[in-house]
């Protein structure tokens, strides 16, 4: 599942997500969501978010 619709993500679940600063080697980095940052419903480069170890990224993928 792709990070593009904010119903999707939640609070306490577990993501890859893309940092600013990795955008062009596309390098992901896994955590779990503590704050959802992005408010509209969607958004078309993954919703943003913060993981519990304060890393803000875009959501790339949702793991199960």
């Amino acid at each position: 599942m792709t990070g593009t619709r904010r119903e999707n993500i939640k609070q306490g679940q577990k993501v890859r997500v893309v940092q600013k600063q990795d955008q062009r080697t596309g390098k992901l980095t896994e955590g779990v969501v503590s704050k959802i940052l992005t408010n509209s419903a969607s958004h078309p480069h993954g919703i943003k978010v913060m993981l519990e170890n304060g890393t803000v990224g875009r959501v790339k993928e949702i793991v199960n």
